[in-house]
C-alpha cells in the first residue's frame, strides 16, 4: 500500500526491533533514535533497508544528508525556526500569502464547508467580508449559555452591514451566464439574514447553528457563481488525463462490520478540481469505472483511513486501454496562485512554509496517496485524515505541500473514525459535476 509518511533510513543494532508507530507525527523529544521511532512507518535493521510502500520490495540506502534534512525540516515545522536555510537559501522562491489572510487570519479553520468556501478561485472582498462573520458565529457559540447570543449578535450585524453596504459590488462579481441565480441566493441570503436576527433576539440558541449552516451555504452558492470558467490551464503533458474542471459531490457508502452502533454509513464528499483539477479528476473517473467498489478499507489507525491497493501485483489502477499502471503527478494548489505546482513539494521548491490553498486541516481532509520518494507516483490509493489541526496545524506539519488534497469529508465525517480494516465500500456515486469531467476515460471501451 503507498504510504503517507515514511522515514528516511536509520541504522539500529542487530538487536532492534521493527517498530510500527500508532502515530508517526508525533515528534522527537530526546534523540534522532526516538525521532525514527516515532516518526517512520518502517526501520529495519540492515543498512540498505527494503521500503515497504505498497507491500512491494523498493531498496533505497540511508543517507545521512537525507536524515539531517528530515530532522532540520521537522523542527523547523513544528518550532516555526527555519531550520532549513541553509537549504532553502538554494531556491529564489518566497512564501505566497493571499490577500485574504486578513480576513481569515486568526485560528486554523476546520470546517470542511469554510475551506472549501475560502478555496474558490474568486476575488471578491464584498462577499468575503459578508462571509466572514457568519463563519465566526461557530466560535460565538463556543461560549456556554445564551451568554454566546451576544456574540452571535455582533457576527450578523455585521454580516448585515457587509451585504447592504457591499450588494452592488458582488452583483458585479457575478458571472453573466450565473447572474440570476446568483442574484436570487442574494435574495435569500437577505431574508434569511432578517430571520437569524430575529432568533438571536428571541434568545433561541438551539436555531441558531441551522440557521447559520443555511445562509453559508447561499454564501457559498453565490460564490460559487462568481467563477467564470475554469480559472488556468493544466500543462500541456496533463491535458489528456481526466479532468475535474470545477467541483463535484460523491456519496460513498460503506458496510461497516462487527460495530454493534454502525451497520453501514453513507459519506458525503465533495472533490475540489479548481485547485486539483488532476487528482480530482482520476478519482472521479475511478469512481465511475466502479474501482472501488466492493474493496476493503485496508488502513484505519486511528491516524488515517486509507483504501485503494487492488488485490494483486498492482500498485495502482491498470488502464485496460494501455495495460500500464495509470500514475498522475503531485498537484499542489499554493494560497495566492493562479494554478497549481506539478511535481514537486513545496519543500522541494524551497516554500515549504507557504499555505495550501486546500490545507490538511479538517477531520475527513481527502489526499492522494503515493510513494514517499517518488513524487509522481499516486495512482489509486487515496486516505482521510483522523486529526483535527490542533494536532496537524496548516503549514506546519508534514502533509501540507507534500501530499495532494482534493476534497474533504462533508457529512457523517466523524463516523470514518469507526471504520476498521475490512469494512466493505459498497458504493461511490457521482450525485453532482460529473459535467465538469473532462476527457473521463471510463467511456473508452475496456
Amino acid at each position: 500500500m503507498a504510504a503517507i509518511i515514511s522515514c528516511h533510513y536509520c541504522t539500529f543494532p542487530a538487536t532492534t526491533k521493527v517498530f510500527r508507530p500508532i502515530n508517526p507525527f508525533r515528534f522527537p523529544s530526546a534523540s534522532s533514535h526516538a525521532y525514527f521511532r516515532r516518526f517512520g512507518t518502517r526501520c529495519s535493521t540492515n543498512k540498505q533497508h527494503p521500503f515497504d510502500l505498497q507491500n512491494k520490495q523498493k531498496g533505497r540506502s540511508f543517507s545521512f544528508k537525507e536524515c539531517a534534512v528530515s530532522i532540520a525540516l521537522a523542527v523547523g515545522l513544528v518550532t516555526g525556526v527555519p531550520g532549513l536555510d541553509w537549504w532553502s537559501n538554494a531556491y529564489a522562491a518566497e512564501p505566497v500569502f493571499s490577500d485574504l489572510s486578513v480576513l481569515i487570519s486568526g485560528p486554523p479553520i476546520k470546517d470542511p464547508g469554510a475551506l472549501l468556501r475560502y478555496a474558490l478561485p474568486i476575488n471578491n472582498k464584498a462577499i468575503r467580508e459578508v462571509q466572514k462573520p457568519l463563519e465566526d458565529i461557530t466560535d460565538s457559540l463556543k461560549v456556554a449559555g445564551v451568554k454566546a447570543l451576544d456574540s452571535v449578535e455582533r457576527n450578523v450585524r455585521q454580516s448585515s452591514r457587509a451585504l447592504k453596504q457591499g450588494k452592488t459590488l458582488i452583483v458585479s462579481g457575478l458571472a453573466e451566464s450565473k447572474k440570476e441565480h446568483g442574484v436570487e441566493l442574494l435574495n435569500k441570503l437577505e431574508t434569511g439574514m432578517d430571520e437569524l436576527q430575529q432568533i438571536v433576539e428571541d434568545r433561541n440558541r438551539d436555531a441558531v447553528a441551522p440557521k447559520q449552516k443555511e445562509l453559508l451555504q447561499y454564501v457559498g452558492g453565490v460564490e460559487e457563481d462568481m467563477v467564470d470558467g475554469f480559472p488556468y490551464e493544466v500543462p500541456e503533458e496533463y491535458q489528456s488525463m481526466p479532468l475535474l474542471k470545477g467541483r463535484a459531490t460523491v456519496d460513498m457508502k460503506v458496510k461497516v462490520k462487527d460495530n454493534p452502533n454502525l451497520d453501514e454509513c453513507v459519506f458525503r464528499i465533495v472533490l475540489d478540481g479548481y485547485n486539483a483539477p488532476v487528482t480530482a479528476g482520476n478519482f472521479v473517473d475511478l469512481v465511475k469505472r466502479r474501482f472501488y467498489d466492493g474493496m476493503e478499507i485496508q488502513r484505519a489507525d486511528g491516524f488515517v483511513v486509507q483504501t485503494g491497493d487492488p488485490e494483486g501485483p498492482a500498485e495502482g489502477f491498470i488502464d485496460p486501454s494501455t495495460e500500464k499502471t495509470r500514475t498522475i503527478p503531485l498537484e499542489i494548489m499554493v494560497d495566492g496562485e493562479k494554478a497549481p505546482v506539478y511535481g514537486a513539494t513545496l519543500e522541494e521548491l524551497g516554500i515549504y512554509k507557504a499555505q495550501t490553498r486546500l490545507p490538511f486541516n479538517a477531520f475527513g481532509t481527502m489526499a492522494m496517496a503515493r510513494d514517499e520518494f517518488e513524487d509522481n507516483s499516486a495512482s489509486s490509493q487515496v486516505f482521510w485524515l483522523l486529526k483535527e489541526s490542533e494536532l496537524t496545524p496548516s503549514n506546519a506539519n508534514i502533509l501540507d505541500g507534500r501530499y495532494a488534497v482534493f476534497g474533504y469529508v462533508t457529512e457523517n465525517e466523524d463516523f470514518l473514525a469507526d471504520l476498521k480494516v475490512g469494512d466493505v465500500i459498497e458504493s461511490i456515486e457521482v450525485v453532482s459535476g460529473l459535467d465538469n469531467l473532462v476527457n473521463p476515460s471510463y467511456k473508452i471501451a475496456g
